[in-house]
């Protein structure tokens, strides 16, 4: 059993619950854990046994091109994307940051993390 996390991948998207916000944009990061057995991959050393990191990013950047007003939201569309691809993985965990969050105040960032 092993991971494979891919940290801090950053995109420039339309999101928000606020109509402003999804005109305006904002800064958003995406962490990715999938948890599964990679004992193949690591003896026979093919791409084919394991997860493939472009297609873990493919998947998000398709999700986070689609305006969403939640981050709740966001992270389940990358778990059923990754898990439509790869349907035997263990666990997938996706945390969703969104930087300098409307909150009237100073936060660097919100965050919320789902495991599906």
């Amino acid at each position: 059993m092993g991971t494979i996390t891919l940290e801090g991948l950053e995109f420039f998207s339309y999101h928000g619950y606020y109509d402003e916000e999804q005109k305006i944009g904002n800064k958003y990061s995406v962490d990715i854990v999938v948890t599964a057995d990679f004992a193949e991959a690591a003896e026979r050393d093919r791409l084919s046994a394991t997860v493939n990191y472009e297609h873990l990013y493919q998947i998000t950047k398709a999700v986070m091109q689609q305006p969403a007003r939640l981050l709740e939201h966001i992270a389940h569309s990358i778990i059923q994307g990754i898990r439509q691809q790869y349907p035997t993985l263990d666990a997938v965990e996706v945390s969703v940051s969104k930087f300098n969050p409307p909150i009237g105040g100073v936060c660097h960032r919100a965050r919320i993390t789902l495991q599906g």
